[in-house]
C-alpha cells in the first residue's frame, strides 16, 4: 500500500490511537466515517476492528460502547484468521482497556481528517476530469462541492437515538476529598471533576485559609493542585500549605524548616502556586497559563482561585460590577469543565455577614446570581468571640449532589491552618438566628438595668 494513500507514514501508534478515538468519540466517528476508507489503515487487525464498528452502527443505528465492542471481540470474530483475532484482542487489552485517553488527541483528529478529506477531494477531481469531457459542468460543481462538505464538523449535540448506549455508561465524578468526613458524606465524596465550589465568608473570616486546607487535603491525597493567588504572595501561600500539611504553626516555619521538608518531600501530589497582582489576571490569563503548564506535563487535578471576585473582568468599562462578577463565575465553571477537574474559589459577603452567627445566601455581596452556576457553596461565619475561641460555623448553602441547608460547628486554628468540621449539634439556621436575637436582646436589657441602677448616669 503506497504511503500517500494510507496512514502508514504516521506510524502504528497513530493508527491505534485513531481507532481508539473512533470507538470512544461518537461525534468524531461520524465525521471520520464520511471520509474514511478502511484501506487507509495499514494494519489488518485495525481494518477489521473499524469494520466491526461500522457494521454495528449500520445494523442497530447506534454507536457501540466499549463494553459492546469487548463482547464483539470475544464472540463476533468468526471467519477471521486466528492471527488477526489475537492481535485485535491484544490491542483491546493493551490500548483500549486501559481507560486512558490517547496523547495529542487534537493532533490525531486534525491530521486524520485532513488526510481523509484530501483523499476524497482527489477522487472527486479525478471523477471531474471525465465529467468535463462530457461538458457536465453542473455535475462537476456538485461532485467537488459534495467532496468538500464531507468530514466537516456536523455535531448537533447529544443525539437521543444515535447516542442511546451513552446514557447507560456510568460517568465517574472522580471527587476530590475536602478532608472533612461529614462534608464528603453529603457531597458524595467531595467536589467532582468539572464542578465549581465556592467558599463564602466576610473579610477576615479565613476564606484563604479554607482554600489552602482544601488544596492541602488534595495534595496529601496524591493530586496535582494549581493554586492561583490574587491577593497574597506565592511564598506566603506556600507557607500556609506547609502549616496545613505538617501542623507546624506559621510563626515557627523557619525554626522547623528541616522537619517540614522531611515531611513534604514524601507527599505524592504536586503543588504549583501562581501569583498575580489583584485584578491583573483575567480568565484568559489563567487559560494561557494552564496551556504553558500542560506543555510542561503538569495537568491539575484541582484548581483553586483565591479568589474569584478579584479576577479582572473582560469588559470592565461596559458592564456593571454585578454583571462582571456573574460572567467571571460562569467562566470559572466553564474552566472547570474544560480542565475536567474540580475548581474551588471564594466570594466575599456584604456587611451583614461581618459578625453574623450564621451566613446565608442573602449575605453574598454584589451579585447573588454569580453563585447560580456553582455546584457546592458553603459559608464560614466567625464572630469576634469565635475567633478568640478558634470556633465558627459552616452553613451548606447549596449542594447539587446531596442535602443542603445544614449547619456544622467549626474548629479553626489559623495559627497552624488547622480546620475541622465537627458533628452536627441539631441546630438549624432559624434556631441560631433566634438565639442570636435573644442574646442581643438580653444584653440590651442588662445594659438598661445597669443604666437604671446608676440613676441614668453614664
Amino acid at each position: 500500500m503506497e504511503q500517500d494513500t494510507s496512514f502508514s507514514k504516521f506510524g502504528k501508534s497513530f493508527q491505534e490511537d485513531l481507532c481508539h478515538m473512533i470507538l470512544n468519540d461518537r461525534p468524531f466517528a461520524d465525521q471520520m466515517f464520511e471520509v474514511l476508507d478502511i484501506n487507509f489503515l495499514e494494519l489488518k487487525h485495525l481494518r477489521v476492528f473499524i469494520q466491526k464498528i461500522q457494521d454495528y452502527r449500520k445494523r442497530y443505528g447506534v454507536h457501540p460502547t466499549s463494553k459492546i465492542m469487548l463482547s464483539i471481540i470475544r464472540t463476533g470474530l468468526d471467519g477471521e484468521p486466528e492471527s488477526v483475532k489475537t492481535r485485535i484482542r491484544d490491542y483491546y487489552a493493551r490500548v483500549l482497556a486501559s481507560g486512558t485517553e490517547p496523547d495529542s488527541v487534537e493532533y490525531i483528529k486534525d491530521t486524520s481528517l485532513d488526510f481523509c478529506k484530501k483523499q476524497k477531494l482527489k477522487g472527486a477531481l479525478i471523477k471531474s476530469v471525465e465529467l468535463i469531457k462530457s461538458s457536465s459542468f453542473d455535475e462537476v460543481s456538485k461532485v467537488i462541492d459534495d467532496a468538500l462538505k464531507l468530514g466537516s464538523d456536523n455535531t448537533m449535540g447529544y443525539d437521543y437515538l444515535a447516542d442511546f448506549e451513552a446514557r447507560f455508561v456510568k460517568k465517574a465524578r472522580d471527587p476530590v476529598t475536602t478532608g472533612w468526613a461529614d462534608i464528603d458524606d453529603i457531597s458524595k465524596g467531595g467536589l467532582g471533576k468539572g464542578e465549581l465550589g465556592v467558599v463564602v465568608a466576610p473579610t477576615g473570616a479565613g476564606k484563604s485559609m479554607v482554600l489552602v486546607h482544601l488544596g492541602a487535603q488534595a495534595v496529601k491525597a496524591g493530586k496535582n493542585v494549581l493554586h492561583y493567588t490574587l491577593e497574597l504572595g506565592d511564598t506566603i501561600v506556600a507557607g500556609r500549605y506547609d502549616a496545613a500539611i505538617t501542623g507546624v504553626e506559621l510563626k515557627n516555619l523557619a525554626v522547623f524548616k528541616e522537619k517540614i521538608y522531611d515531611e513534604i518531600k514524601d507527599v505524592q501530589g504536586r503543588l504549583i502556586v501562581k501569583e498575580y497582582p489583584t485584578r491583573s489576571a483575567s480568565i484568559q490569563t489563567i487559560k494561557n497559563h494552564l496551556e504553558k503548564l500542560k506543555r510542561r506535563d503538569f495537568v491539575p487535578d484541582m484548581i483553586i482561585v483565591d479568589y474569584g471576585d478579584l479576577i479582572k473582568p473582560e469588559n470592565s468599562r461596559k458592564d456593571e460590577k454585578r454583571h462582571q462578577l456573574e460572567t467571571i463565575y460562569e467562566e470559572l465553571r466553564g474552566l472547570a469543565q474544560i480542565c475536567e477537574c474540580p475548581l474551588w474559589t471564594a466570594s466575599q459577603t456584604n456587611r451583614s455577614g461581618l459578625n453574623a452567627e450564621v451566613i446565608t445566601m442573602e449575605s453574598i455581596s454584589e451579585a447573588f446570581n454569580k453563585c447560580f452556576v456553582a455546584d457546592f457553596i458553603f459559608t464560614v461565619s466567625r464572630t469576634v468571640e469565635d475567633k478568640n475561641n478558634n470556633t465558627g460555623r459552616i452553613f451548606v448553602a447549596k449542594n447539587r449532589n446531596g442535602p443542603d441547608g445544614l449547619v456544622y460547628p467549626l474548629f479553626m486554628d489559623t495559627a497552624s491552618v488547622t480546620i475541622k468540621v465537627l458533628s452536627q449539634t441539631g441546630e438549624t439556621v432559624n434556631d441560631i438566628i433566634q438565639k442570636s436575637s435573644k442574646d442581643r436582646l438580653d444584653a440590651l436589657k442588662e445594659k438598661y438595668q445597669v443604666f437604671k441602677k446608676e440613676g441614668g448616669k453614664k
